[in-house]
């Protein structure tokens, strides 16, 4: 691919601000992230005006409801959004930190401490908060930022983006510390994955399956991320079904357009006679729809699809649920181990050895007890927001926040030793 003076740019003054920001400290970085946090509400109703445009864009285009409701934005979110900023301020510095330290006999001190990881390339759909969660954890740990957002949400992602360029200027640190590629370009996403592995140290993917998969055939560069959400609700036969139905009602219904919500239910056969409908009733009143198997069938009373593999393998994003009859916890991590997407699942159970069972056994990067697939979020777990979540076997896993964000330098220190 021949080379694009735009993105080369780009590239170049990522790498020139990274050098920039590793000589700025703490005190400031946070005083840039306070000012982003002042401009977000002073210019509430530009964001929104904004969000607008790009909300008509997208039901003019018939995107899906889902998506223009990760879209969004109201004054509500603007103020979630500040309030993950002002958690992220709170952090101690990630970096510098002496992770762990050793003598060796020879008298030398190795160390190993955090450093960031450099410049992070984030290519992700739909969200605008991802724009200025993703700009206040990579400022905050001394990354340099790249970003490329969906074309549904340009208007709403430049003007945030636009607004921390404006923080940093205030704050006279390099503005090219996070940079928003403006040009809807599609082969430029090309480019970035193909041809910038010389500017960009990682690439971190945010979006649908059909985004990710394009990023890891055509990633040059190390990625970050997971492939979809898909998430399980295993209700066991000692499960108390007043906490089931809770469970299962927020896993799905508390938001249907995030990774963390559960598209598969399964329930311990020994159980379904007291719990199914019960939980499947709740759930038709809350206005899902419930596709379920044969042993499933017997339990509803009105029409019901019958699931077919192609169910326990779709992320659904809607208010759609598949529904199994399973013979005990083993089936239940078998057919989580099969399906599943190494995401969340969580167990509904009061026998803590079957949750240990549970919890031990499934791959999955976030494993619950007793609770809501929906708490896999980078802030329900304290870290203020996050990047996005891993599905990866190496680090990071998990919600990507603050600790996630760094990488590590041995330093060792010595006394004139030679090695023999």
């Amino acid at each position: 691919m021949p080379k694009n003076l735009y993105m080369e740019k780009i590239g170049k003054k990522a790498k020139l601000a990274s050098l920039n920001l590793s000589n700025v400290n703490i005190e400031k970085r946070n005083s840039v992230l306070k000012q982003f946090s002042q401009y977000l509400r002073s210019n509430s109703q530009l964001i929104l005006n904004s969000n607008k445009k790009d909300i008509y864009n997208a039901k003019s285009k018939k995107i899906k409801d889902s998506m223009i409701d990760r879209l969004k934005l109201n004054n509500k979110k603007i103020a979630q959004i500040r309030n993950s900023i002002e958690k992220i301020i709170k952090f101690k510095d990630p970096i510098g930190k002496t992770l762990s330290s050793w003598k060796r006999p020879n008298g030398l001190i190795i160390k190993r401490v955090s450093i960031p990881i450099g410049v992070i390339g984030v290519i992700y759909e739909s969200r605008p908060n991802v724009t200025s969660d993703v700009s206040a954890l990579c400022f905050k740990t001394g990354n340099v930022v790249i970003l490329r957002g969906g074309s549904e949400a340009f208007h709403s992602n430049k003007i945030l983006a636009k607004l921390f360029k404006k923080a940093l200027k205030k704050k006279k640190c390099d503005e090219n510390c996070v940079q928003f590629i403006e040009n809807k370009d599609r082969s430029l996403v090309d480019y970035l994955l193909s041809n910038m592995k010389n500017y960009i140290d990682v690439i971190i993917p945010r979006g649908g399956k059909g985004l990710v998969k394009k990023v890891l055939k055509k990633s040059a560069v190390s990625i970050i991320g997971h492939y979809e959400g898909l998430c399980h609700v295993y209700v066991d036969r000692e499960a108390d079904l007043s906490m089931a139905i809770k469970v299962v009602n927020n896993s799905k219904m508390r938001n249907v357009s995030i990774c963390g919500a559960a598209e598969t239910l399964l329930i311990d056969k020994m159980c379904l006679k007291t719990h199914c409908e019960p939980i499947l009733d709740q759930l038709s009143k809350l206005g899902c729809k419930v596709i379920g198997d044969k042993i499933i069938k017997k339990f509803i009373s009105g029409k019901m699809k019958i699931a077919t593999k192609k169910d326990w393998e779709t992320e659904y994003l809607s208010p759609t649920i598949s529904v199994k009859g399973v013979n005990g916890v083993e089936e239940a991590v078998d057919h989580i181990n099969k399906y599943g997407s190494s995401h969340t699942d969580t167990i509904v159970t009061k026998n803590k050895k079957t949750a240990k069972k549970f919890l031990s056994n499934i791959k999955s990067s976030i494993a619950i007890h007793n609770a809501s697939t929906q708490f896999a979020d980078g802030g329900e777990f304290g870290f203020g927001a996050e990047v996005g979540i891993s599905t990866s076997k190496l680090h990071p896993r998990g919600p990507i926040g603050i600790d996630q964000l760094t990488t590590y330098k041995y330093i060792l220190e010595g006394k004139g030793q030679i090695r023999k």
